[in-house]
């Protein structure tokens, strides 16, 4: 059996729960509360990929490259210095229009996967696809575009994403939890009256 290449997120404690990183080429959700780390993780994934010479692409339906790379400076990584040694991009898009650039491997998306060598991906956040339909069913597909584009692309992506609002996957609308390849889930926890993160694959 072919043994599987990982690819390290940087997180020392994830990466030794996850065997060693995530699994090349593969499409992972992670979801969480507000404020629980997702876009901390995200970019935690990307800056060690960058500082090791596996370049990446965040891709932001809120917030704005000047936000990002101040949330990223007070974490202490430089994401312009990343930037211009060609490590790192970052696109500010929209959902509908992300979503037609994944389904053409012509489109400029395409172009800057090829042309900047990205290999890892982070989207933040896939839940805002679920504004685009109410049908599940074109949902699902609108979730089968995406993961097959960034898959057709080789790339490793973390898929961030609002904790869903009901327990049962069964229920939920577009069954996105069954066509990722993975779920990480960023959970707050009471320790000793005290609140804690936690995480969950």
């Amino acid at each position: 059996m072919t043994k599987q290449i990982r690819v390290a997120t940087g997180v020392t404690g994830l990466d030794e729960m996850l065997s060693g990183g995530l699994v090349r080429g593969s499409t992972v959700l992670v979801r969480g509360a507000p404020g629980c780390g997702k876009t901390s993780l995200g970019l935690q994934y990307l800056v060690y990929g960058a500082r090791n010479n596996d370049p990446g692409l965040f891709i932001s339906f809120e917030e704005f490259p000047a936000s990002i790379h101040r949330d990223a400076e007070s974490l202490g990584w430089n994401l312009a210095e990343l930037e211009e040694a060609g490590q790192l991009h970052l696109m500010f898009t929209t959902p509908q229009v992300l979503l037609d650039s994944l389904a053409s491997p012509q489109s400029a998306l395409g172009r800057l996967m090829m042309d900047g060598g990205i290999q890892r991906v982070v989207l933040d956040s896939v839940t805002h696809f679920a504004r685009l339909t109410d049908d599940p069913v074109k949902l699902r597909a609108i979730y089968n575009t995406i993961i097959n584009g960034l898959k057709r692309e080789g790339v490793t992506s973390l898929l961030l994403g609002e904790e869903s609002r009901t327990p049962d996957p069964r229920q939920e609308p577009g069954k996105l939890s069954y066509v990722v390849d993975g779920i990480i889930m960023l959970r707050y926890v009471e320790v000793e009256s005290a609140m804690q993160r936690a995480i969950v694959v």
